[in-house]
C-alpha cells in the first residue's frame, strides 16, 4: 500500500512537471510570435517613408530627382499614447529651422535643418534633403511625417484637408501662407512623383494614405502670400 501511494505521488509530481514545462513552452511560443509580429509591423512603419522623389513639372512634363532616402532611426520604438495621457507644455519654437502650421487640423510642429540629427521621420516632421526653403522663388519645400496612431504620427490628420485649405510655414521670422491646390495618391514603390507647377513657389507634404497600406498621399500647396 505504501509503495502504491508513493507511486501515485511520484506520478502526480511528474504530471505537474510536464504541465509546468508545457506552459513554459507555450509562454515562449507566444513571446516569439508576438516579437516577430512586432518586428514585422515595426519594419513596415519604418519602411513607409524610405523613398526617393522625382519632381515633375506639370507644364512641361520634365522630371528631375530632388531627394534621396529620408533618414530613419532603427532604435526608436513606435508607441501608442492615448490623448488623455499626453502632457501639454509650452514649446520653444525658436530652436527649429521653421514651423509648419495647419489650423484646420490643429497642427503646429517645428522642423529642423537637413544636417540635424533630429531631422528624422522617427522624431519630427522631416525636411527632405534636396528641397528648397520658403524664401526660394519657385522652389519646393518638401516635408514628410508619419500618419497613423503612433506618437510620431504628426501628419495623422492630413486626410481631413481639402483643396483650398491653408497651411503656413514660419521661416526666418517671416510667415508664408500656402493654399492646397492638389491632393493625389501614389503607390508605395519606393519612388514618389511630385507633380507641381515649377513657376509657383510650393509646399509639398507627404504621408501614408489613411486606411491604405499600399499608397502614400501627396499634398501640393502653392504660396499665395
Amino acid at each position: 500500500m505504501r509503495m502504491l501511494n508513493q507511486f501515485k505521488i511520484n506520478n502526480k509530481i511528474k504530471k505537474s512537471h510536464i504541465l509546468l514545462f508545457g506552459s513554459f513552452l507555450v509562454f515562449i511560443g507566444v513571446i516569439a510570435i508576438s516579437w516577430n509580429y512586432f518586428l514585422k509591423m515595426r519594419e513596415e512603419v519604418y519602411s513607409d517613408m524610405k523613398i526617393s522623389m522625382m519632381d515633375v513639372d506639370t507644364n512641361t512634363g520634365k522630371e528631375s530627382k530632388v531627394a534621396s532616402e529620408v533618414p530613419v532611426a532603427n532604435n526608436v520604438p513606435v508607441e501608442q499614447k492615448p490623448e488623455e495621457n499626453i502632457k501639454h507644455y509650452e514649446v520653444d519654437y525658436s530652436k527649429y529651422l521653421g514651423v509648419l502650421e495647419i489650423p484646420k487640423i490643429g497642427l503646429k510642429r517645428g522642423f529642423y535643418n537637413t544636417d540635424s540629427r533630429y531631422n528624422n521621420i522617427q522624431y519630427n516632421v522631416t525636411l527632405v534633403s534636396g528641397s528648397d526653403l520658403p524664401d526660394v522663388v519657385n522652389g519646393n519645400l518638401i516635408l514628410m511625417a508619419h500618419s497613423g496612431d503612433a506618437y510620431i504620427s504628426f501628419f495623422a490628420y492630413l486626410y481631413k484637408l481639402n483643396i483650398g485649405d491653408y497651411a503656413y510655414v514660419t521661416y526666418n521670422g517671416v510667415k508664408y501662407q500656402y493654399q492646397i491646390v492638389n491632393i493625389y495618391n501614389v503607390p508605395k514603390t519606393g519612388l514618389v512623383k511630385i507633380e507641381r507647377n515649377h513657376s509657383r513657389t510650393t509646399l509639398t507634404m507627404i504621408t501614408c494614405t489613411k486606411n491604405n497600406n499600399y499608397s502614400q498621399t501627396i499634398y501640393i500647396a502653392e504660396l499665395i502670400n
